[in-house]
């Protein structure tokens, strides 16, 4: 069809007048059967880009995306305009994918989204073999290339899938932030006849600032200030980790401003429900790491400030780049304070584990295959540290991934290769050098759309007329008293939740009097635990009552039960006694453990923990629990797997509550 008719069709069925050059030029080669990487800025509209073809095609549509939120979104619009969409992912329950695949092998679905990682599912192995498939779409594909900014091992086999199809099979590639260097990876990847098209970069409605600060409180205040000035619309606030978006969060609530924090961390429908609200502008802002963002659909969010410099220039660029898809006059601002390169160091510094890891887990396969829970057993290793080692072993060929009776294992190549660290060597040094160009644009003077976008391959702008440098306006940000003040008054008042709710136990979320690593809570139970410092001291005793009658107020509990030391004596028993006679509750020393265990600290993933302490406790009068409210009394909250154990276990024993109160949660597992 030509132009003309597309776009008759265009209006019949998305109510949409035209097409942009571009997207028409990529929906001509798509309907030829032609392979493109098609590079535009957020808000082009790439979307249309496949979705207009697939519903020309007469099968079914793939469309690869890692953002649950973008699928959720596309798929409700979708419907809504009757084309029959659907996604498979992670969010949903079992019965609930495998009645889609259903429909999809039955030919009842036009479009459908699904994570790359759901090809790991043996399930969707089997149904995809029956689907007549007409496109494929490999959404936010610098994913697929290491030199991306977000590369990850499963996009691999969407290469794989590709490279087994016929050459004039459609296929589109698209995203926003692609280097040339990165571009022509994945051209590299999925064929030698792949099209490049790539649109110009700039945002013209976007005005770009960068305000030096001297630490974390300056960030706060400035924060504060910013949101009770900005009156006109809502944004988001982008934080390095997720401890942060609880502690700018509850800051911003303090100081009058309605927020709400959203992490990776958050269940599927918390995660949905902050998505909606953001939506629905219940909040001034979202505050989040950059796991929120991508894929939602709101042109207007007017703000976008970065508490944290992202690891590059691109990272940046894709976090900023949901904001203002409306046109109008959007503020992205940077705060910066040169120490803030520690965090992304840190990130870089660790995107591989050690060689001795990738030892143990060669080592660990050499005796048997083992499935990734068992491999986390034998090597002490966290999931994340698991799966980028069996990537990179399965990509140099040293391990392959096999079938034992229905379950995926791992299996040890005799005469493999030895390991070629130098691929990750380079790409540590690559990864090092973009945060140096991150910190060049933090503390450049020209001006800062143009930096964006050269460092993208777009050298069109020059200057955007807009960001602060090309306004020659210089900002800084330093904090009052008053504002200090009013931080020490919040800090007194902010108290970490420990979140262990289960379906099957009585225990509810607790309260921590701090966070053990930004404050001096930490240090006191180190000086106390490690060097023989004494009982913990009367601080930490009051800072606990103050998180205990915050969490709980007024209520009264039926006993304190206190969490048996592994390695600190009589510290614990002697605090819950304080606690228990200053709340005139009664204290129970028969909670004990029944076999010895390790300290949690030793232990580096969550399936190793809860081994460690499974079936170890008994409460030496069964029947004195029945009924009971419990405080529940540690000094450090890690993973939760203590207090979840014994919270089955008064739950099994007919306890009414069960509610945790620690002295302090480690930041470990929250970065």
């Amino acid at each position: 069809m030509n132009r003309s008719q597309a776009e008759q069709k265009l209006q019949q069925i998305f109510n949409i007048d035209h097409f942009y050059d571009d997207q028409w030029k990529t929906i001509k080669r798509i309907l030829n059967g032609e392979r493109i990487l098609l590079i535009e800025k957020t808000g082009f509209g790439k979307s249309l880009c496949y979705q207009f073809p697939a519903t020309q095609f007469s099968g079914l549509t793939i469309i690869f995306s890692p953002l649950i939120a973008l699928m959720r979104d596309q798929v409700k619009y979708l419907k809504s305009i009757g084309i029959p969409t659907e996604c498979v992912n992670s969010g949903q329950e079992p019965e609930e994918n495998a009645e889609i695949l259903e429909k999809a092998k039955n030919g009842q679905i036009k479009i459908i989204y699904i994570a790359p990682e759901r090809q790991e599912n043996r399930e969707w192995l089997e149904a995809v073999r029956n689907m007549q498939i007409s496109m494929v779409v490999i959404d936010e594909a610098h994913c697929i290339s290491v030199w991306g900014h977000d590369f990850r091992p499963a996009f691999r086999r969407i290469v794989s899938l590709v490279r087994l199809l016929p050459q004039n099979f459609p296929v589109l590639a698209t995203t926003a932030t692609a280097t040339k260097r990165v571009a022509e990876d994945v051209r590299t990847q999925i064929g030698n006849n792949v099209t490049l098209i790539r649109g110009n970069l700039l945002r013209e409605n976007f005005h770009l600032s960068v305000v030096k600060v001297h630490n974390e409180e300056s960030k706060m205040a400035w924060l504060a200030g910013f949101l009770k000035k900005h009156a006109g619309g809502n944004g988001l606030i982008y934080t390095g980790t997720r401890v942060n978006t609880d502690l700018f969060s509850s800051w911003l609530q303090f100081a009058g401003i309605s927020a709400s924090s959203y992490n990776a961390g958050l269940d599927s429908e918390s995660r949905k429900d902050i998505e909606n609200g953001l939506i629905e502008n219940r909040w001034k802002c979202i505050v989040s790491t950059n796991a929120l963002g991508m894929g939602i659909d709101k042109p207007d969010i007017r703000f976008i400030v970065h508490t944290q410099m992202p690891q590059s220039p691109i990272h940046y660029y894709q976090e900023i780049g949901r904001a203002g898809r409306d046109g109008l006059p959007t503020r992205i601002i940077l705060l910066y304070n040169p120490e803030d390169r520690e965090l992304p160091e840190h990130f870089i510094k660790n995107s591989r584990p050690s060689m001795k890891k990738y030892e143990k887990v060669i080592d660990a396969l050499k005796t048997e295959p083992m499935g990734e829970w068992n491999l986390m057993r034998a090597t002490n290793l966290t999931q994340t540290q698991v799966r980028v080692i069996r990537a990179d072993l399965i990509d140099q060929g040293i391990i392959k991934e096999v079938m034992y009776g229905g379950s995926k294992k791992y299996e040890y190549q005799y005469g493999a290769p030895q390991l070629d660290t130098r691929p990750f060597e380079e790409l540590r040094n690559f990864k090092m050098a973009e945060l140096e160009q991150m910190i060049s644009y933090s503390e450049s003077s020209s001006c800062r759309m143009d930096f964006l976008c050269r460092y993208l391959g777009d050298d069109t702008v020059n200057h955007c007329g807009k960001c602060d440098n090309d306004l020659q306006k210089d900002l800084h940000y330093n904090l009052s008293e008053d504002r200090q003040k009013k931080i020490d008054e919040f800090r007194d008042s902010y108290f970490p939740e420990l979140e262990v709710e289960t379906k099957n136990s009585n225990i509810v979320n607790g309260v921590a009097s701090s966070y053990y690593g930004i404050s001096n809570v930490g240090a006191a139970i180190h000086r106390c635990k490690y060097e023989n410092g004494g009982d913990f001291p009367n601080h930490l005793l009051k800072q606990t009552l103050r998180a205990f009658r915050h969490k709980f107020g007024n209520e009264e509990f039926d006993l304190v039960v206190y969490v048996p030391p592994t390695e600190s004596g009589d510290l614990v028993r002697n605090f819950a006694g304080k606690v228990a006679r200053t709340l005139k509750f009664p204290l129970s020393p028969k909670l004990v453990k029944i076999t010895a265990t390790k300290p949690q600290k030793i232990f580096q993933n969550s399936v190793l923990k809860r081994d460690n302490v499974k079936d170890v406790f008994l409460y030496r009068d069964e029947s004195g629990i029945i009924g009971k409210k419990i405080l529940l009394i540690d000094d450090i909250y890690d993973s939760g797997a203590t207090i979840k154990e014994i919270g089955r276990l008064f739950t099994k024993l007919g306890a009414e509550k069960i509610a945790p109160l620690a002295i302090a949660k480690t930041v470990g597992g929250d970065i």
